[in-house]
C-alpha cells in the first residue's frame, strides 16, 4: 500500500477503518440475504425483496461512498482502483471483492472483514 496523500497518519487510519467497517457490514447485509430462506410470498412467483433488501442496497451505497472518501484521498493499493473495486464487488464480482478485502488485510483491518467468496 501506497499513501499519495497529505493527509495526517491518524486522518488515513481513520478513512481505512470507515472503509473496513462499511466493507464488513454490507458483506454481513449481503450475506445474510443471499443465504436466508426466500419469502412464501416470493416461494409462489411474487416479486418480493426480502426485508433485508434495503439493508444490503444501503450497505452497498456507504460502502462505496467511503471508497470515493479513499479515492479523493489518493489512498492507493496495489495498483488498482478502490473505487472499480468496491463498485463491482457491490455487483457480485467475487475477484473484486477478495481485492478490497485485501485492501483492509494490508490496512491492519483485516478483523473487520469477511474473506471473499
Amino acid at each position: 500500500m501506497s499513501s499519495c496523500s497529505s493527509d495526517d497518519p491518524a486522518q488515513t487510519k481513520e478513512r481505512q477503518q470507515d472503509y473496513c467497517t462499511k466493507l464488513g457490514t454490507w458483506q454481513d447485509t449481503t450475506h445474510a440475504t443471499t443465504t436466508g430462506e426466500p419469502d412464501a410470498e416470493a416461494r409462489e412467483g411474487q416479486s418480493v425483496q426480502p426485508p433485508k433488501f434495503d439493508n444490503t442496497e444501503s450497505a452497498g451505497h456507504a460502502v462505496i461512498d467511503a471508497s470515493q472518501r479513499l479515492d479523493r484521498a489518493s489512498l492507493e493499493y496495489g495498483g488498482t482502483d478502490i473505487v472499480d473495486d468496491t463498485v463491482n464487488a457491490v455487483g457480485g464480482d467475487i475477484g473484486a471483492e477478495g481485492r478490497a478485502v485485501s485492501y483492509c488485510d494490508s490496512s491492519g483491518f483485516e478483523t473487520l472483514v469477511s474473506s471473499a467468496g
